[in-house]
Order: structure tokens, then C-alpha cells, then sequence
């Protein structure tokens, strides 16, 4: 995906207050992040999704994504006989992905 001006706008006023020292010391700096808690969900879905990844599973997306990483490499590799059923695999994971992307 492509960024727009303003996603480059942001990452070049973030890479000059880095280089300006301007978030050096910001609050819990060096400490990792707790990504677990997102505040824009529900109590019920923070719950419901620490206990999918307790059970080691993931998101639909994740796996497809997972898929596609794991088909390219093996198109890389790919034979003339079997690179074509490889491309049409590849092309509906995508399909199926950019479909999920925009519901």
C-alpha cells in the first residue's frame, strides 16, 4: 500500500524530533508495549481475544498473510510445471485478503 503525503509528511516530522532529541524522554521509554490492552475495545473483547491467543490462535488475516509469505517463497523456487497453479493460489490469498481489508 502506497503512503500518502501525509503519511509521509508524519514520518518526516517524527524522523526530525528524533534527530532533534524530542522523544528522548518520553514515558516508559526502553520499556516494551503492552499491546494486549487496546482501550477501544470492550472489557468482553480484550477477554475474548487473551483467550484466543492464550489457545494459540490467530486471526483469519495472520494466517492469510502467513499463506502468502509461505507461497511466495515457494514460487521463488517453483519449477515451470508448478508455477502457474502456485500463481493462481497466490492471486485468490490476495484477493481474499484485500477482500477482508475492506469490509
Amino acid at each position: 500500500m502506497p503512503l500518502s503525503i501525509f503519511d509521509l509528511l508524519a514520518e518526516q516530522r517524527i524522523a526530525d524530533a528524533i534527530k532533534r532529541g524530542e522523544l528522548d524522554d518520553l514515558p516508559g521509554a526502553g520499556r516494551p508495549l503492552d499491546l494486549d490492552d487496546d482501550p477501544l475495545l470492550s472489557s468482553e473483547q480484550r477477554m475474548a481475544n487473551r483467550i484466543l491467543k492464550n489457545a494459540g490462535v490467530v486471526p483469519a488475516e495472520i494466517g492469510l498473510r502467513r499463506e502468502i509469505a509461505a507461497l511466495r517463497a515457494r514460487l521463488a523456487n517453483a519449477d515451470d510445471d508448478s508455477r502457474d497453479a502456485l500463481r493462481r493460489r497466490l492471486g485468490f490469498l490476495i484477493a481474499q485478503l484485500g477482500a477482508r481489508q475492506h469490509k
